[in-house]
């Protein structure tokens, strides 16, 4: 444990250039695990187009490079108030099994699409929280989803989980079935910070699950921290990294805390004068990061460590990582196919989100009808800018082109600021992401966002930017 807690927080006092950055860049903006991002969805398809978007995915890349899906089994037995997830509180296990029979009746519904068994990379349970289930339902949904698909020899299959709820009999029941991937929400090990979230768990418990996951043969466990949580400080951060390195996760997602009220009512329970200013904020990132590269770690993405040897860090650095709505992934795929409610598909083409409530998702796929209530067929302006993003968000870097669906006079204006702020480094048109600029990266993506700027909104529905 690290006992100069004094100096490492004084070394992270911010001059007044820096905090004049905050001031100037920490405004509301998307996190772009799509774009066009969900609030500027427009031109939302019928159901036979969706079909027919699934099926010109699936004949141009199954055979290619296979698809990827995403399960979301949004159950918890209490209320994270930190979370802005789509989440059910409820403590009766009894929905279990008409969950699981509702997303093996959502997937057979996908499958009647298909003229060939899905050649499936990758599967991703996340929540809620998935080990509300049982093992035996889980296995259950696993062997429905592959009876009649193919795994491919390289699949990546993980799952996220809540250390209060996660057994030794789901963790060897999840490994049997192939999973080699887990990832555990931890956010802080603070003890205010856990009680006003209402996420009390200690760290003697993480490390147990951990060392159980370690002992079964997972490869790869990623750890969940947040900064900017109510009653969090730079002190709180770094004792919280320090009990996290005792461990040494393979991978961390050290992500800044979205506070979005007016969509999620369980953040009321705490005011913003609770939450760390903007400044402070961004001592605690970098703090965060500078102590997480300091004990090994290689920063990969946006807001992402992993160690050199992981498999994410291996795609980072080859320039093979991809990302989409489960986050950052080794495995690049052009069709998602998203199961559950609130589940949210990708064809390329476009995006297709499920219904929110799980009484209406159950209603609908059970009378075999896709529950899909919102989504967007991308125009050729998206593709493009799809692209400028994800190379951004993915390598820090991206090339831009001449286009007529980019305002070039406008783009790099934006760019230039951001040149003389040293976050950026502008040759030609390649566009580059400093180690100053890696925290403002929402921002930059910013700058290319078309839809974005036509439409700014006249209501809160972004998270502040830092």
């Amino acid at each position: 444990m690290m006992v100069v807690s004094a100096q490492v927080v004084q070394h992270f006092d911010f001059c007044a250039i820096e905090m004049e950055l905050i001031d100037k860049y920490n405004v509301p903006g998307p996190r772009y695990t799509s774009y066009p991002t969900v609030p500027f969805w427009e031109t939302s398809p019928t159901e036979d187009q969706w079909k027919q978007l699934v099926k010109e995915s699936f004949t141009a890349y199954n055979q290619k490079e296979g698809i990827s899906v995403y399960i979301h089994l949004p159950y918890c037995e209490s209320l994270c108030t930190f979370c802005g997830c789509t989440t059910r509180i409820t403590v009766n296990h009894g929905v279990e099994e008409p969950y699981i029979t509702g997303v093996l009746n959502e997937w057979s519904l996908y499958l009647d699409l298909f003229d060939e068994k899905p050649i499936i990379k990758e599967i991703h349970l996340g929540g809620g929280t998935p080990t509300f289930f049982s093992p035996e339902n889980l296995s259950r949904l696993i062997n429905g989803i592959k009876e009649k698909a193919v795994f491919a020899d390289n699949i990546d299959l993980g799952f996220e989980a809540n250390p209060r709820t996660t057994s030794l009999e789901h963790l060897e029941t999840m490994h049997r079935l192939g999973f080699k991937r887990l990832s555990l929400g931890i956010q802080d090990f603070d003890p205010l910070v856990q009680k006003t979230i209402n996420r009390v768990q200690s760290f003697s418990l993480v490390k147990q699950v951990t060392d159980w996951a370690r002992k079964i043969g997972y490869n790869s466990i990623n750890f969940d921290l947040v900064y900017g949580l109510p009653h969090q400080s730079p002190s709180s951060i770094e004792n919280t990294i320090d009990l996290v390195n005792l461990i040494r996760p393979d991978r961390i997602a050290y992500f800044s805390y979205a506070h979005v009220p007016w969509v999620k009512p369980g953040q009321r329970s705490f005011t913003e004068h609770d939450l760390p200013t903007g400044v402070l904020k961004q001592k605690m990132y970098a703090l965060g990061k500078q102590m997480l590269t300091d004990a090994g770690y290689v920063e990969i993405g946006m807001d992402h460590f992993a160690l050199p040897q992981e498999e994410l860090t291996i795609a980072y650095q080859s320039g093979k990582m991809h990302r989409n709505f489960m986050g950052y992934t080794t495995q690049p795929s052009k069709l998602m196919i998203g199961l559950g409610v609130s589940a949210i598909s990708d064809t390329w083409s476009g995006f297709g989100q499920n219904i929110k409530v799980v009484e209406s998702y159950l209603e609908k796929v059970n009378s075999g009808q896709f529950p899909i209530m919102r989504g967007h067929i991308l125009s050729e302006e998206d593709l493009l800018i799809r692209k400028l993003i994800l190379d951004l968000m993915c390598q820090f870097k991206t090339d831009i082109p001449l286009s007529p669906y980019l305002d070039q006079e406008e783009i790099y204006a934006s760019l230039e600021e951001m040149k003389k702020d040293f976050l950026v480094d502008l040759k030609g048109n390649t566009l580059r992401v400093t180690n100053a600029g890696k925290p403002y990266v929402r921002n930059i993506c910013m700058a290319f966002d078309q839809r974005l700027k036509r439409k700014q909104p006249d209501t809160h529905i972004f998270s502040m930017t830092i």
